[in-house]
């Protein structure tokens, strides 16, 4: 017998040595439905076996390793239903949606234009698919795991037209690896599965783009779909570096792993900020565009989207056209920390709208309009009060305002100002780069790292707090920001198709520190597992990214 601390219940409890976490998930009736369980901080499936004496915690879908097992379960549903009724086609799982996941079924690969064709599925077509994956969810079908050569599971993707999930595998020279199977139908995930396809009851699946939309359950509320926002803008964009990675032959981690050993990472680099280049032109010729009538430039992302250097080179570029442009941080608007709205645990919300003062703000924003002078405050962040240090502002002919905050886009931020006026612009790193053909990677992972090496580097903070602030984030994130991306103007795109071997380089040694007692140790163990897949860039490599490169900013070195 061992003894097993139930973190749920707070007891502690005698089992057997051998025992499953899903016996005595069911022994101890934890309240679920129970989807996995962190032993000892570390993520397992129920099928796992104890045998020591441990701490564990049972996991549904309301915390986030609960709900990715139900992710990953669920697309392996869509994944035997599409290999079922399309053998000869390819489930392609390419980025998250604000209602779920974007799916598109592709066509076999052809190599004279580097790219798989997009199968077009009739409303029909996707109502026969979603009703075959509630068959399987109906039966109750186990999750089965195996463990197998590598070669093994290469000659099985390979045989399944999933070229770069085998390529994965050839390039990370594992000797063995796990393969998944519901029924017959093999695949491959990185992380835990729940027990059975019976767990999976809410889901949805709808036509959406050139593809589908597999609806995901909420965060708040398991047993309801979040509902479906089309968002054209964002789409359009993510399809733009979609596309560029298939010309560039790096749509998965083992083709960029491949590059990056044929010592090809330079090209990369270059070819990557030469794009970059490219759209930030092209925003400063739509805002040239409008001369006569816009003056302020409004920037808006999410945390480490590269807001203050897409700011920074913006002004670049519309200065190239003869503009005269004058960068601004709206955090200057910030209301003194006595007047900040606090969040329903009485704590400060410096992510809310209410913590502006939108009033100076809007009438500033005026003055300035009508050609008057102002004089600009600078926020006190360690005081918590805004100062007046007699910088003062007037916008002449050729003068354009950009203004960069997380509020920009967000219409009721300066109602009072002729919107005509402003031109809006959303920044953020809207990875589609994939794991493999079905295993697409989080664009919220590829910031939260990116955050963890700028503020480990600048403001002294440990990578354990950065991970354990990041929900917090998200919350703000998710209100503050998402439901207005389709306010702006133009797009920009700040991810860069060379940026996780480079994160890899600086942020694999920081979540190494993260000690096991830790509560950011679960969160710690999975980002060092993703990262596992991916070749580091090296020294000389990183040496020639460019000063004003937006990664720059995040590990250092930029001039701008």
């Amino acid at each position: 017998m061992i003894n097993i601390w139930c973190k749920n219940d707070g007891k502690r409890h005698q089992v057997e040595l051998g025992t499953t976490l899903g016996e005595m998930a069911a022994k101890w009736h934890i309240k679920g439905p129970v989807l996995a369980a962190l032993v000892d901080h570390e993520l397992k499936d129920l099928s796992y076996q104890v045998i020591v004496s441990q701490e564990v915690e049972f996991l549904d879908y309301g915390a986030a390793d609960g709900r990715r097992c139900y992710i990953r379960s669920l697309c392996f549903v869509l994944q035997a239903v599409v290999r079922e009724l399309y053998p000869d086609k390819i489930l392609a799982i390419h980025h998250s949606l604000p209602s779920g996941l974007y799916c598109e079924l592709l066509e076999p690969f052809k190599a004279e234009d580097g790219r798989r064709p997009v199968l077009f599925l009739t409303d029909e077509e996707i109502e026969t698919i979603r009703q075959k994956m509630q068959k399987i969810i109906d039966d109750d079908i186990p999750f089965t795991k195996k463990r197998m050569l590598a070669e093994e599971a290469e000659a099985i993707f390979d045989g399944q037209n999933q070229p770069h999930k085998a390529a994965l595998l050839r390039s990370t020279g594992v000797f063995t690896t796990n393969v998944y199977y519901l029924g017959k139908t093999a695949d491959s995930f990185h992380g835990p599965l729940v027990p059975s396809s019976g767990l999976l009851q809410t889901f949805g699946l709808v036509g959406f783009n050139q593809g589908m939309c597999l609806q995901l359950p909420q965060m708040a509320d398991s047993g309801r779909l979040m509902p479906i926002r089309r968002q054209s803008k964002i789409a359009a964009s993510l399809k733009e570096y979609s596309d560029w990675c298939d010309i560039e032959g790096v749509r998965g981690i083992g083709n960029l792993n491949k590059a990056i050993d044929e010592g090809r990472a330079v090209q990369l680099i270059n070819l990557a900020e030469a794009l970059h280049e490219r759209k930030y032109a092209a925003i400063a010729d739509q805002i040239w565009q409008r001369r006569g009538e816009v003056k302020i430039v409004f920037i808006a992302g999410p945390s480490s989207s590269g807001k203050t250097s897409t700011s920074l080179r913006l002004a670049l570029q519309c200065k190239v056209l003869g503009l005269n442009p004058k960068v601004l941080e709206l955090d200057n608007y910030f209301h003194n920390r006595e007047d900040t709205p606090k969040d329903e645990n009485g704590n400060y919300d410096f992510e809310a709208l209410g913590a502006m003062d939108l009033e100076l703000l809007g009438t500033q924003l005026n003055d300035l309009l009508a050609g008057k002078e102002v004089e600009i405050p600078k926020f006190d962040f360690k005081a918590g009060c805004r100062r007046y240090e007699g910088k003062k502002l007037r916008l002449e002919e050729k003068d354009i305002l950009i203004m960069e905050g997380i509020h920009a886009l967000n219409p009721e931020m300066v109602p009072g100002v002729d919107q005509t006026r402003i031109f809006r612009v959303y920044a953020s790193a809207l990875t589609s780069l994939s794991i493999d053909e079905n295993n697409n990677i989080s664009t919220s992972d590829n910031r939260l790292l990116r955050r963890m090496i700028r503020d480990n580097r600048v403001r002294g903070i440990s990578p354990e707090d950065t991970i354990l602030r990041w929900s917090s984030v998200r919350r703000g994130e998710i209100r503050g920001i998402f439901p207005f991306q389709e306010n702006a103007d133009a797009i920009f795109n700040s991810a860069l198709v060379f940026e996780l071997p480079l994160l890899k380089y600086y942020a694999e040694p920081l979540l190494r520190r993260i000690s096991q007692a830790s509560p950011a140790y679960p969160e710690a163990v999975r980002l060092l597992k993703f990262l596992s897949y991916i070749f580091p860039l090296r020294p000389d490599e990183i040496a020639a990214i460019p000063p004003t490169s937006i990664m720059r900013e995040f590990i250092g070195g930029q001039t701008l």
